[in-house]
């Protein structure tokens, strides 16, 4: 069976299964799945399907790679790598923070956990403090990314551009693709 069917069914199982959300943005006032919630029952159900989750953090991109312990073949599910600046927060905290952020979301996409929209629960209240980055550091990033799903992984960063500097990023972007992706 491949890998692709066997995450597939992992989905089915899990999601037939009964998940508790524990956290909770009071602020937003909804519930979200925190790590715990999900993470020991999917760990059966891929030890169980012949699957593995691993999680690996670069310089650009957080990789979720699942590979079928049984014939080989593995899926990559990617994600920015972001940052944070929790206040009162040692900087080792705050990477701590991005892991554990960058883990949840990898997993979610993963295995499709549908949650509540954040954003439908802050419309309307001060938006939370993110710092978006400049066409110039976007421009920067995606020249720096060694391959293709690096690049890729880089796209929700380009959207959050305003429309007048998305282009321009956009084409670099896709130029970079195929410059890397055509040197292998």
């Amino acid at each position: 069976m491949s890998v692709h069917k066997k995450l597939m069914q992992a989905r089915v199982t899990l999601q037939s299964t009964k998940l508790r959300k524990s956290g909770a943005n009071k602020f937003a006032g909804y519930s979200y799945f925190e790590l715990g919630d999900f993470l020991p029952t999917v760990q059966q159900i891929f030890a169980e399907s012949g699957l593995c989750g691993i999680v690996s953090f670069g310089p650009e991109v957080a990789t979720l790679t699942i590979t079928d312990t049984d014939g080989g073949g593995s899926i990559e599910i990617t994600s920015p790598m972001s940052s944070a600046a929790l206040k009162g927060c040692h900087e080792v905290q705050n990477l701590g923070a991005v892991q554990t952020y960058l883990r949840r979301y990898l997993w979610v996409t993963a295995m499709e956990i549908v949650e509540h929209d954040a954003l439908d629960s802050t419309t309307g209240a001060q938006a939370p403090d993110v710092r978006s980055l400049s066409l110039d550091e976007v421009l920067e990033r995606i020249q720096s990314c060694k391959n293709g799903s690096a690049v890729r992984a880089m796209w929700p960063v380009i959207k959050t551009l305003p429309a007048s500097q998305r282009k321009r990023a956009e084409d670099a972007a896709k130029a970079h693709v195929a410059q890397v992706e055509g040197g292998q």
